[in-house]
């Protein structure tokens, strides 16, 4: 059997054959090198990766995140990814994609910047806050606590990367003839189970990302790393060394967004 014929019968239908086929004259095909084919994948390097560092006390992590926007199509699995995650109601967006059109017509396309939490080592979300219900967790995740929160807003107003809404209590369903059971589920947010019912929190609270902390006391990474379909959005702890995302972010083409407000962001670009 030629090698065209036997990559058209291993992945084609008749169509893709009829299509493919002619294209394929002439072409000689080889394997992939074996080296791509054991090559492992980023998930699994992360996973392991996240795992190690969950041995260390908490002061000893450092969570960043990296995203590679050569890599981002635009898709929005990620913001779908942490809707469905963290059961998240209208209004209330920890992780939007931001888009720009570029160029003139005809040539025009189009680039992408997804936007979590920067989770600042110097957040100025901390210190505006009257009753000190958002700070900085040991392993420098900046966290909401939503007993405390009086829902101000003044954190809000503090974040210079918009990376915080408020949760004014809306529901997908609450104009049709019955509330969908699915809006009443809880989320598990900072591993604790929260059923927004009016009155009670998370409802009246400032929402933000948090790198899925529920998900990393289990050992899992962020729903919105898991589910990006490009693999551009990388994370791990910053103080390994020989973390993949040490080693990302040292890369010479690595940015940070609004670096000379002194925030320190821990979400790192490649561009």
């Amino acid at each position: 059997m030629t090698n065209e014929a036997t990559l058209l019968d291993k992945y084609a239908s008749e169509v893709f054959a009829g299509l493919v086929s002619p294209a394929l004259n002439g072409v000689q095909i080889s394997a992939a090198p074996a080296s791509d084919l054991t090559k492992e994948d980023a998930l699994v390097r992360m996973t392991a990766e996240l795992k190690r560092a969950l041995e260390k006390p908490a002061s000893e992590r450092r969570w960043v995140m990296v995203i590679d926007l050569r890599k981002c199509v635009g898709c929005t699995a990620c913001t779908i990814a942490c809707v469905a995650e963290n059961k998240l109601p209208p209004g209330v967006v920890y992780r939007p994609v931001l888009m720009e059109e570029i160029g003139t017509y005809p040539n025009v396309s189009m680039k992408f910047l997804p936007r979590p939490c920067m989770q600042c080592d110097e957040p100025p979300c901390v210190p505006v806050c009257p009753v000190s219900a958002t700070f900085k967790r040991p392993d420098g995740i900046v966290a909401i606590n939503y007993d405390e929160c009086i829902g101000c807003r003044y954190c809000i107003t503090a974040c210079p990367y918009s990376a915080r809404t408020f949760d004014a209590g809306r529901f997908y369903t609450s104009d049709t003839p019955q509330l969908e059971s699915y809006e009443t589920l809880p989320n598990f947010e900072y591993s604790e189970s929260w059923v927004r019912s009016k009155g009670d929190s998370p409802i009246g609270n400032a929402r933000k990302c948090q790198f899925c902390a529920h998900r990393l006391d289990a050992g899992m990474l962020p729903a919105c790393v898991t589910t990006c379909i490009g693999r551009a959005t990388y994370f791990g702890d910053a103080n390994d060394p020989d973390s993949l995302v040490s080693e990302l972010s040292a890369s010479p083409n690595m940015m940070r967004l609004k670096e000379e407000m002194g925030t320190e962001p821990k979400v790192y670009y490649l561009v």
